[in-house]
């Protein structure tokens, strides 16, 4: 019988698991199924620096021959296809049919997309993978510029938006919902991100009603805003993703808003293990998913716990970060419209953090410039330390000292 561990996917928590099982001499049994042509890369920098510079190259995670010297067996170019789990096999779109002791997924998402978009248009694109930040850094790069339709204001809308402007493209975000990024932060964060975007030379429209477009040839021509048709030059779809699991379905595994895995991020298959977006788990007795390099990142190392026969459990406290047009936000914890908040300034103008409390009890913290600040809150909610409100909103208490 094979004692190969099988990781199908290409991205942050693939990458990790990948090192964790070299780390512990396991790179000979390991192999990683990337249906890209390239290895594992950085994938935050495609909204943001790789962009807004033409010279700037793909951040692998390793170097190809770092694979090589750890005899980790590496298929690009050839994306897994089905899962016999009853056979512990792998079959990938080459022909060739893998068979696993473990297997891992870590198949990410897919960006989701309209009902009327049925075909690939020229000037549509969506941002999930390097292929489609070179088409769209292509366009952005173009002498002359030109103008930009984001739809959608969610973090990757509004950072390749911020990217855009800074090459002096005229930029427009369509927001169906009533305010900016209103899935993941609060009201307050939200209309200081509107503020700024707007400061930025942004037009964005909130609450908007999208009606019928209109296609000429392979381009999107017009599209109906709240009854008005908009020309479109180019248009980025930035309204969500989908956890990938059309795999896990060929394997019969239990889905909830994703992949479901247990703490030690087994699936409903004990040979069979998820981790990274496509995963839904327990957080504070609810099923949550999360799309961050942090959520990819630590379950990758229990995951690799588990492979070893080490007892790991995940107990997570979500951070998220991004960098929009000089605005850095970075958050801890998960905010829900429960919450009361206190705002803390921070050391420079443009510098604060939101404290949001369920009664006397710290369950998030939002930060704008404030690095320090949210450091030091993020230490406190994985303690399940709560500073006070008043101690929180006074600039001049040191959170560290509560710890």
């Amino acid at each position: 019988m094979s004692d190969a561990i099988i990781i199908i996917g290409g991205g942050h928590a693939a990458a990790q698991l990948c090192a964790a099982l070299v780390d512990a001499g396991q790179g000979e049994r390991t192999h990683l199924i990337c249906e890209e042509a390239a290895h594992p890369y950085q994938r935050p920098p495609l909204s943001k620096g790789f962009l807004k510079n033409r010279d700037e190259s793909l951040q692998l995670h390793r170097d190809p021959d770092w694979y090589t010297l750890h005899k980790v067996q590496v298929h690009l170019r050839d994306a897994a296809v089905g899962i016999d789990a009853s056979q512990r096999n792998v079959r990938l779109a080459s022909g060739e049919e893998l068979t696993y002791s473990k297997l891992v997924l870590a198949t990410g998402t897919l960006a989701r997309t309209l009902p009327w978009l049925d075909r690939p248009l020229d000037n549509v694109l969506s941002l999930r993978h390097v292929a489609d930040a070179q088409a769209m850094r292509e366009r952005l790069q173009r002498e002359g510029g030109g103008s930009l339709t984001v739809l959608g204001g969610g973090f990757i809308g509004l950072e390749v938006a911020s990217s855009a402007k800074h090459l002096g493209w005229d930029v427009r975000v369509i927001e169906v919902a009533p305010r900016l990024l209103q899935r993941s932060t609060s009201p307050e964060l939200s209309a200081y991100v509107l503020e700024h975007h707007r400061q930025m030379g942004t037009r964005v429209d909130l609450g908007a009603l999208i009606g019928e477009p209109e296609i000429r040839g392979e381009r999107l021509a017009y599209l109906h805003v709240d009854g008005e048709p908009l020309a479109i030059d180019e248009m980025l779809l930035g309204i969500g993703a989908m956890p990938e699991v059309g795999l896990a379905r060929t394997a019969g595994l239990q889905i909830d808003n994703g992949i479901c895995v247990d703490a030690a991020m087994v699936t409903s298959d004990p040979d069979i293990l998820a981790i990274g977006d496509c995963t839904s788990f327990d957080y504070q007795g609810r099923r949550i998913r999360l799309e961050s390099v942090q959520n990819a990142n630590d379950q990758a190392k229990i995951a690799a716990a588990t492979l070893l026969g080490r007892a790991a459990s995940y107990r997570p406290t979500p951070h998220f970060w991004s960098d929009q047009g000089g605005a850095k936000l970075q958050m801890a914890g998960l905010w829900h419209p429960q919450l009361s908040a206190v705002r803390r300034p921070g050391a420079a103008p443009a510098s604060f953090s939101l404290f949001h409390y369920e009664g006397s009890h710290l369950i998030a913290v939002e930060s704008v410039n404030a690095p320090v600040d949210q450091m030091w809150s993020r230490k406190l909610l994985e303690r399940g330390i709560s500073p006070t409100p008043d101690q929180a909103s006074d600039p001049a208490f040191a959170l560290k000292t509560l710890m």
